[in-house]
């Protein structure tokens, strides 16, 4: 395509992995956000006290595919490691089981029967990254069976997670350890695909990183190559003419013109309320939500590293009760406690803490948390589900900040505050995510709802695959 005239909607890391190639490209690039700043769910709060500023990341705490972030620096501008500085994370977790027993990733990964698993999890990473990683838009599952027939087996499209899994591993606290997996994708280990099991091979092949400062300086480094960006911008509309976007209508009455439009919202939220004529996508079950807790705590903690995670003593009974509109009672606790003076006064620290939560509404499958009281009354089990694990910081406490899925889903306009959009739920759901190409001409999708799915590396590989797709047409 000639020089266009872009407008990107939504400054989250898709749409400015999308809107930095596509400037790189020589386009003329606008990015609308209707937050007032940059990185859409990558966000980050700050909250002062009597004891100093506690500065928190309120969304992804781990980079991981530094490669795919290479990649992207690299074709905008200065290379990554010139630009942010990253710290490899060892271990990347310790783990702590409702029996007592604590392991870090390293001792759980020291197994016969996990080598066996990821091995076999590298030979479905090398059939399939071609295809649901590099492609646009995903493949159909008859398609993928006509061109790789062989790895129909190896990839088991019909498996559970779970299912695979205790296929290799015999210990309970391993198994637990792979199903936490499936959360990465917003899914329930019972029922996401054998396949996940390429996310612990990643993670653990290419490490797990942190952005020194926050993960919010992936975002601001990204915005500074992305054309002009907008913020406190909202959207109203995308105008077509003859069939074709022309232009996107702005909240307060402005507009853009516009030859390409790249969408990086939820794909739901675009067809349904964006377009003149509302338009279904097909998509699968909605993915589960969360509640963070923002803690500032005087004092230091032991035994608390840059990531832990307690888990419960029933696992099912925290899946079950998310996907049918309920907190569980006893639910899976992750800790980010980055060991950065950036983000906490001296002698304190910042606490990222956050449960898998229903989605927000009053339908059977989700939980009105606009309810009085309600993210307070479940922020305050939080911290007694700490305590009775042997974390008790109440009376450490110094600010308090609660982001509910009905938060997440006003700052991020996200319906229900779906982490991923949709869920990988199901033998079919990678196959149902919007593509990167819409039926409309000049509409593009970036973004944790679009192929390839959630996570910061998938949605800045979407941002590469609407690049490419732009620049081929």
């Amino acid at each position: 395509m000639s020089v266009a005239r872009v407008v990107v909607i939504g400054a989250g890391i898709g749409g400015l992995a999308a809107a930095a190639r596509l400037t790189a490209q020589g386009h003329t690039v606008t990015v609308v956000e209707q937050a007032p700043t940059v990185g859409g769910k990558l966000g980050w709060l700050e909250l002062d006290s009597p004891d100093g500023c506690f500065r928190f990341d309120t969304g992804p705490s781990l980079l991981t595919m530094p490669q795919v972030f290479r990649d992207l620096f690299a074709a905008t501008g200065d290379p990554l490691e010139r630009t942010l500085e990253l710290r490899r994370l060892d271990p990347l977790a310790t783990y702590h089981f409702a029996d007592g027993t604590v392991a870090d990733a390293d001792e759980l990964t020291d197994d016969d029967g996990w080598r066996r698993l990821m091995d076999r999890a590298r030979r479905m990473w090398d059939a399939t990254a071609p295809t649901f990683l590099e492609a646009a838009g995903p493949p159909s599952l008859t398609g993928l069976a006509r061109r790789s027939p062989r790895d129909l087996p190896l990839i088991a499209p019909h498996r559970s997670l779970r299912s695979i899994g205790r296929r290799y591993l015999d210990d309970p606290h391993r198994q637990m350890f792979l199903e936490r997996y499936a959360t990465y994708s917003g899914s329930d280990p019972r029922r996401a695909p054998a396949v996940l099991a390429t996310v612990p091979y990643a993670e653990h092949t290419f490490g797990g990183w942190y952005v020194e400062g926050g993960l919010h300086r992936l975002a601001l480094a990204l915005a500074d190559r992305a054309g002009t960006v907008r913020t406190s911008t909202g959207v109203a509309g995308i105008d077509l003419t003859t069939g074709r976007v022309s232009g996107v209508r702005l909240s307060d009455g402005g507009h853009l013109p516009a030859d390409v439009v790249v969408a990086n919202s939820d794909a739901t939220a675009l067809y349904r309320d964006l377009l003149p004529r509302p338009r279904l996508v097909p998509r699968g079950e909605p993915s589960l939500s969360g509640l963070v807790v923002l803690l500032g705590l005087r004092g230091r903690t032991p035994g608390v590293g840059h990531h832990t995670v307690l888990f419960p003593a029933k696992y099912d009974d925290e899946f079950d009760s998310v996907f049918h509109g309920r907190m569980p009672g006893d639910p899976t606790i992750y800790i980010s406690k980055p060991t950065d003076p950036h983000l906490a006064p001296r002698g304190c620290e910042a606490w990222f803490v956050l449960v898998n939560a229903p989605r927000h509404g009053t339908g059977p499958t989700e939980f009105d948390w606009d309810a009085a009281g309600a993210g307070d009354r479940a922020a305050d089990a939080v911290l007694a589900g700490l305590a009775a694990r042997g974390f008790d910081v109440a009376d450490r406490v110094v600010v308090r900040q609660v982001i509910t899925p009905a938060d997440l889903q006003r700052r991020t306009w996200t319906p229900g505050g779906s982490i991923y959009g949709s869920s990988g739920n199901g033998a079919r759901a990678a196959f149902l995510r919007p593509a990167n190409r819409s039926p409309v001409p000049g509409l593009f999708l970036a973004g944790g709802s679009a192929h390839p799915g959630g996570g910061l590396p998938l949605v800045a590989l979407s941002g590469a695959a609407v690049a490419r797709l732009v620049g081929s047409a």
